[in-house]
């Protein structure tokens, strides 16, 4: 027997994410994850009607290597901003196996005290076939939780990677997580990781741990030395934190506090966001054509043979797309 899936309506959807219902919330997300053709209307009407209440949200990207503590932050720092009257969701996406296209969603696990919070939410996300580890609709998940009143957004990635690129894109704030001793020291050195962080934290920074997380707290700053001032007036901090004692959060927050003071008196904040919402248009628009392009069945049989060609290593890559771009043409 085959059950059929049945929407709300889009007022049951809007009045649910004004009340802050976490339920509606789930489904409507749920609903703009959906590729269905039926879902994709009601979902782009619900979106449109989110714009305009972000105002007072801010978003905060995490990122570290696996196995640096990211979920034990949040969790902590979670906790943290809803005792000073916060409301926070978090946006955690998880590895896809390119094998089975399997995904662990495992955060509500890791995180189970700031699951079981009311002024929390969590919402576990597979990466995916979106590049870098974000998932494709984590811009319309930003904007339905910033509907349902959460105004403290935290965007977890799947590692160090590409990822960081894709999360900096997304949020107003970006915390690169790092332990002494793992052979990220070096990593974070590196020009383009360090570049979009905009505060390093050293986790992990108790007990036996606190001298050698002092050690590459001093090197990091070194290393930040040797890069331009930023174009928004902010110096990246680094500070070392132990999420499992809670010191240092406190701390944490108050620095970006004063980012937030900072970057909205020189406009930067506004402009970042205007700059973020351009590129998900072009992200968006690509994406729409790249997917009108594929569903032609003409081209899909020129593709299957142009492929084919290709690794016969009868075709070159280049010659295969000049070909099939200009059938799209005609």
């Amino acid at each position: 027997m085959r059950f059929h899936k049945t929407n709300l309506s889009l007022e049951q959807y809007k009045s649910g994410l004004n009340a802050g219902d976490r339920l509606i919330l789930s489904k409507a997300i749920t609903l703009c994850e959906s590729q269905l053709p039926e879902d994709e209307l009601l979902a782009s009407l619900l979106i449109e009607e989110t714009l305009g209440q972000s105002e007072h949200s801010f978003r905060i990207g995490i990122t570290g290597i696996p196995g640096v503590g990211k979920s034990t932050f949040i969790e902590a720092f979670g906790l943290y901003l809803i005792q000073q009257g916060h409301k926070v969701a978090v946006l955690s996406v998880d590895p896809t196996s390119s094998l089975n296209h399997g995904s662990i969603l495992g955060d509500k696990t890791r995180m189970n005290e700031l699951s079981l919070n009311r002024n929390a939410y969590i919402r576990p996300s597979p990466a995916g076939k979106q590049l870098g580890g974000i998932a494709e609709k984590t811009r319309e998940n930003i904007l339905l939780c910033e509907a349902a009143g959460f105004n403290v957004i935290l965007i977890e990635t799947v590692g160090v990677g590409q990822s960081e690129t894709a999360v900096k894109h997304l949020s107003d704030f970006m915390i690169l997580l790092m332990i002494s001793g793992a052979g990220d020291e070096l990593q974070g050195i590196k020009r383009g990781l360090m570049e979009l962080a905009d505060m390093v934290l050293i986790n992990k920074s108790d007990g036996n741990n606190l001298k050698a997380s002092k050690q590459t707290k001093t090197l990091i700053k070194q290393a930040l030395h040797y890069f331009p001032a930023n174009t928004n007036q902010w110096e990246i901090p680094v500070e070392t934190i132990s999420s499992i004692d809670q010191t240092g959060i406190d701390n944490v927050w108050k620095l970006i506090e004063r980012y937030q003071k900072i970057t909205k008196a020189n406009h930067y904040f506004e402009s970042n966001r205007n700059k973020q919402n351009l590129k998900w248009f072009q992200e968006g628009l690509s994406n729409q054509i790249l997917r009108l392009f594929l569903k032609d069945p003409t081209l899909q049989a020129q593709k299957a043979e142009i492929e084919s060609a290709i690794v016969q290593e009868t075709l070159s890559v280049k010659s295969g797309i000049q070909q099939l771009m200009q059938s799209f043409k005609k």
